[in-house]
């Protein structure tokens, strides 16, 4: 089987966002840094950490910066409640197990926080490739992190669909030449459809994921123009 399902996390699987924001707000507080959520959603969401640390912590000294991300990775970890996947993930990862479809997550997220977050969920036995971005040579925005996903489901990027709701998640998707839902967890349709998105949605019921999945399976071409 040629098709797999590709998942980033925060915001696509479960909405964190939220969680995210509060953590930076607390640890960014103490070096002086005010964060809204416009700013988050415009700089921050979906960004890799060495990315993070060159817009806001370029004053601080290496050492400090990374001690800084790793005290805000704690403070989101320590803060998690009773998490839920985004509405209807499940009724997709039973679809795409009655399909034989591989699946992973692919997330720009450390490992501590995408392993927490997958157990809270209770789908870490059903998304078992997982591929942490930060461990590779480039992250998203880079295709590098899907173009490794595709390598470890033994998925053909024509065949296969992404799943992101970050402007840096679509791009890199989109440069790997899959086909991508745009989760519109944080930010509108118009926004995702012109970063790259193939379609956009509110959560995995809509039934244009399911058709673009069975187009993507049988033909490996994107179903319809943009929705």
């Amino acid at each position: 089987m040629k098709t797999a399902l590709l998942f980033d996390l925060d915001g696509t699987l479960v909405d964190s966002d939220p969680e995210h924001l509060a953590a930076f707000q607390r640890v960014f507080g103490t070096h002086g840094i005010s964060l809204d959520h416009t700013e988050y959603a415009a700089n921050i969401m979906g960004a890799s950490n060495e990315l993070i640390a060159s817009r806001y912590l370029s004053h601080l000294s290496l050492l400090e910066q990374a001690a800084t991300l790793d005290a805000k990775e704690a403070a989101y970890r320590d803060n998690l409640r009773d998490l839920e996947p985004i509405l209807g993930a499940l009724a997709l990862l039973d679809f795409a197990d009655r399909r034989g479809l591989k699946r992973a997550v692919v997330t720009n997220a450390p490992r501590a926080n995408a392993e927490k977050v997958l157990a809270a969920l209770g789908v870490r036995q059903r998304l078992p490739i997982l591929v942490i971005a930060g461990e590779l040579a480039r992250s998203k925005p880079d295709p590098l992190p899907y173009l490794t996903a595709l390598e470890r489901t033994g998925a053909s990027a024509a065949h296969s669909i992404a799943f992101e709701d970050s402007l840096s998640g679509i791009r890199a998707a989109a440069a790997a030449e899959l086909a991508v839902v745009g989760m519109t967890t944080t930010l509108d349709s118009r926004t995702l459809l012109e970063a790259g998105a193939t379609l956009a949605a509110s959560n995995f019921t809509d039934p244009r994921i399911f058709r673009l999945t069975e187009a993507r399976r049988y033909s490996g071409a994107e179903e319809g123009a943009k929705a």
